[in-house]
């Protein structure tokens, strides 16, 4: 039996490396060498619990991890058509009948091989050229996350808009809204490192709130405006909430003026401290951003083109080998923004 090394989740903040049985290909089916694998939040999530309340008396099970996925086809099945072994691919991870892929379902992507069932160009799988590389290629599904929050928000080119938080989903944000021709693209976290990597993706302004006056900062880059009742408020037309903080939706209420917009794509924590009046004030609209409807191979053609820039969004890129580390660092609040294990000596 040929097997392969896995990643799982172990006990409370632990991952296991687990020895298991490489997957066959079905006659439907395509088999891909792993190249590289992007570490996510979500993982994380599942990392603190100690796997996912699936057990029939609501008790903790092991998952396999990963979901960010770039490899290399080594078989197909003689039912697949549009691929061959060696075409390079990005995934879908919820394009496959047995489960999201490294959320919940049978397979995981932080693997030596990941097992695509009904494998279909277009549908759960396509093909990217050579000279994108492995790990950025790895960027395509949160990349496609940070796109359909942008669709979303329907920004324009005159919008005015703020993205909060300068990881890995806002990052991408910024960057199609730039893409997007959207003139002026602010973003503000608390940490330097992540707002110097905002400017040297395409932000035209950033805003260190945790030293800075944020309402005299907004008001200075997008001018003055009032809500509903007359009172004072900056020009922001579009607030986009990749941080996840309570804090963040407190901030745009008090900000927003009238007819203003907020886009929700964060995990949010639980909050009773929004002031709802607030948004009455200034009719705020909020739109919530979840996954990718149809944006998972919409953003590759652009990942393709544009890679040195979105490389930029890698913090980390550490070897399989070393696994471990790579979800220690994960683990630990402010030690790395994007981290993408890498497999072999691949690119």
């Amino acid at each position: 039996m040929a097997t392969m090394k896995s990643v799982r989740t172990g006990p409370v903040g632990k991952i296991d490396v687990v020895d298991t049985e490489r997957p066959t290909p079905g006659p439907r089916d395509a088999l891909l060498k792993i190249r590289a694998c992007g570490i996510c939040g979500t993982d994380t999530f599942f990392l603190h619990l100690g796997g996912a309340p699936m057990g029939p008396d609501g008790s903790m099970v092991s998952l396999p991890l990963g979901h960010e996925p770039a490899g290399e086809i080594v078989a197909v099945g003689p039912e697949v058509t549009g691929l061959t072994v060696g075409d390079r691919v990005v995934v879908n991870p919820q394009g496959v009948p047995s489960g999201i892929i490294g959320c919940g379902g049978k397979h995981g992507a932080m693997s030596e091989y990941l097992l695509i069932e009904d494998a279909a160009p277009g549908t759960n799988l396509t093909v990217v050229p050579d000279t994108l590389p492995y790990a950025v290629a790895a960027l395509n599904e949160p990349l496609a996350v940070a796109r359909h929050c942008v669709n979303r928000s329907n920004a324009q080119p005159t919008d005015k808009v703020v993205v909060f938080g300068a990881g890995p989903i806002g990052l991408g944000a910024t960057i199609w809204l730039k893409l997007r021709g959207v003139a002026r693209v602010t973003v503000v976290d608390v940490l330097p490192e992540r707002l110097h990597t905002a400017l040297a993706v395409g932000a035209d302004a950033v805003v260190n709130s945790a030293t800075d006056d944020l309402t005299a900062r907004l008001t200075s880059l997008h001018g003055p405006a009032t809500n509903a009742l007359g009172q004072p408020r900056p020009g922001t037309d579009i607030y986009i909430d990749a941080a996840g903080a309570p804090a963040v939706i407190q901030a745009t209420v008090d900000n927003a003026k009238w007819g203003a917009t907020l886009v929700m794509v964060a995990v949010q924590k639980k909050s009773d401290a929004i002031d709802l009046g607030g948004m009455l004030r200034s009719e705020l609209t909020l739109i919530a951003s979840q996954g990718y409807p149809t944006e998972i191979f919409e953003v590759t053609p652009e990942l393709v083109e544009h890679h040195e820039r979105f490389a930029q969004l890698i913090s980390h890129r550490i070897p399989f080998t070393d696994v471990e580390h790579a979800f220690d660092l994960a683990l630990t609040p402010g030690a790395a923004e994007k981290i993408v294990v890498t497999f072999d000596d691949q690119d």
